[in-house]
C-alpha cells in the first residue's frame, strides 16, 4: 500500500524511540546519527514524546567546544505496555514498562483440548488481568495490548483469518476481548519475534533478517532493510506452509509436505513414533514434555533421541538453504519453544545440512544462529506492537468512549 506523509511520521518516531531505548541516554545528534533522520526531524519527534511523558529529559552531554548536548531516556513511568503470546500450547503475557523492561509475567497452560476461541480468549483474559494486578499498577496506566495469535491476522479489523492448528477462520477475536477494556493490537508471532530480535537479540544492528520460529507451528518472520516486512495482505513469513515433500505428511492447512509437518512439534513427535512407538520419551497427548524427553535423551546419547535430532535438521536444513537462497539474508534465527529445547543440540547440524543444499555465496553471507532474546521474545515483540499503536496515536483527535477502534499501525 502507497505510505502515507503520517505513515511515514508514526515510522520515524518508532525508530527514534527504538534507538534510545536501545542507547538509554543518548543525545538527539547521536539519534540522528544512528537513525539516518536529520537532526531537525529528531528533535521534532523527540519533542513529541517528551510531551507524550514517553521520555525525559536526563541532563547534558560536552560537545568539545560547542553548546552542550541535551540527554534524552526513556521514562520509565511513562505507562505499562503489555505483551501475549498465545500459543497451541500456552497464553504467556507480561507487563513492560516504557523501556520495555519486565514487570511482571504470567502464563497458562493450554489443553490441547482447548482450542475453542472462547476458551482461548479466557486464558488471554485471565493473563492480561494478573499481570497488571501484579505489576500493581491501574488499569488506567497501560498505554495498549499487543496479542501475537498463531496463523494469518487481520491486524487493523483484529480477526484471526486462518489458524490452522485450530481450524480458526475470521474469529473476531479483538470483539470477543472487548471485557479488556482497553486498546489492543493484534499480530503474529512471525511479526513479533523478528522486532524482538531486531530490538534486541541477533538482528540487532543487521538490516536483512529472517527469524524462523520453531514450535507446533512453524514461520519466518522477515525483515529487509532493518524493516518488518509483511506482504500486500500480512501474510508474508508462511514459509511452514511451503512444499517441502512432494505428496508429503498432511498438514492442517489443507496441503501435503508442508515443512510444518516435518519441523514442527507435532512432526517431530512423528519422527519419534516412526522410529520406536513404545519410546518412552514419547508423550502422545503433551508436546511439550515429548519435546523436553527428547532434549534429555539427546543430551545422555540415546541412539533413538539421535535419529530423531538427524532426522529433524535434515529437513530443517534443506528448508532453510531454501530461504537462504530465496532471501539471501544477513542472519538467521532459530526461535521459539522447540529451538529454546533443542536448539544447541540441532544448529550445529542444521549448519551442516544448508551447506549441503545452499548456494556457496549467499550462505557465506548467512550467520545462522539462536534466538538471542532474554525471556520470551514473542511477548516482547508484541508489546511493540501497542508501543507502535500509541505513537500512531499521537496528534489524533480524541475517541469517545473505551472500546472505540485505536488508530491503525504504520504499514
Amino acid at each position: 500500500m502507497k505510505r502515507t506523509s503520517r505513515d511515514i511520521r508514526v515510522a520515524n518516531r518508532f525508530e527514534v524511540l527504538r534507538q534510545i531505548i536501545g542507547a538509554a541516554i543518548v543525545s538527539r545528534q547521536e539519534v540522528a546519527s544512528q537513525s539516518g533522520l536529520s537532526l531537525a526531524t529528531v528533535s521534532n519527534l523527540v519533542g513529541e514524546l517528551l510531551e507524550l511523558g514517553l521520555l525525559v529529559e536526563v541532563g547534558f552531554q560536552d560537545s568539545g567546544g560547542g553548546r552542550p548536548r541535551g540527554l534524552v531516556s526513556v521514562n520509565p513511568a511513562g505507562g505499562v505496555l503489555v505483551g501475549v503470546d498465545v500459543a497451541e500450547t500456552y497464553v504467556h503475557v507480561e507487563a513492560f514498562d516504557t523501556g520495555l523492561a519486565v514487570l511482571a509475567t504470567a502464563e497458562e497452560h493450554l489443553h490441547q483440548t482447548e482450542n475453542r476461541p472462547e476458551q482461548v480468549v479466557g486464558h488471554i483474559v485471565s493473563g492480561i488481568r494478573s499481570v497488571i494486578a501484579a505489576a500493581g499498577v491501574a488499569a488506567d496506566r497501560v498505554l495498549g495490548v499487543g496479542i501475537s495469535v498463531p496463523g494469518q491476522v487481520d491486524r487493523e479489523g483484529g480477526v484471526s483469518i486462518f489458524a490452522p492448528n485450530w481450524d480458526w477462520h475470521d474469529v473476531p477475536l479483538r470483539s470477543l476481548l472487548a471485557s479488556v477494556d482497553l486498546p489492543l493490537y493484534l499480530d503474529n508471532p512471525l511479526r513479533a519475534s523478528v522486532v524482538a530480535e531486531l530490538w534486541f537479540g541477533a538482528g540487532r544492528g543487521r538490516d536483512d533478517v529472517a527469524v524462523l520460529t520453531l514450535g507446533t507451528g512453524v514461520g519466518a518472520g522477515l525483515a529487509f532493510g532493518g524493516v518488518l516486512y509483511r506482504g500486500a495482505t500480512n501474510s508474508a513469513g508462511e514459509w511452514g506452509h511451503t512444499t517441502l515433500v512432494l505428496d508429503g505428511r498432511p498438514c492442517h492447512c489443507g496441503a501435503r509436505g508442508c515443512v510444518e509437518t516435518y519441523v514442527g512439534a507435532p512432526g517431530i513427535m512423528q519422527h519419534l513414533r516412526e522410529r520406536d512407538r513404545a519410546s518412552p520419551m514419547l508423550r502422545p497427548d503433551d508436546q511439550t514434555a515429548t519435546i523436553d524427553a527428547l532434549a534429555e535423551g539427546i543430551a545422555a546419547g540415546d541412539p533413538v533421541a539421535l535419529d530423531v535430532l538427524a532426522e529433524t535438521a535434515r529437513y530443517l536444513g534443506v528448508a532453510v538453504a531454501d530461504l537462504v537462497n530465496l532471501v539471501n539474508p544477513e542472519v538467521i534465527v532459530l526461535s521459539s519453544w522447540v529451538a529454546a529445547r533443542l536448539g544447541p543440540a540441532l544448529l550445529p547440524v542444521v549448519r551442516d545440512e544448508v551447506a549441503r543444499h545452499a548456494l556457496r555465496r549467499p550462505l557465506a553471507a548467512t550467520e545462522i544462529t539462536l534466538g538471542r532474546v532474554a525471556g520470551n521474545p514473542v511477548s516482547l515483540g508484541a508489546a511493540t506492537f501497542a508501543l507502535e499503536g500509541v505513537l500512531a496515536g499521537i496528534g489524533m483527535p480524541t475517541r469517545p468512549g473505551r472500546h472505540a477502534r485505536p488508530a491503525a499501525p504504520a504499514r
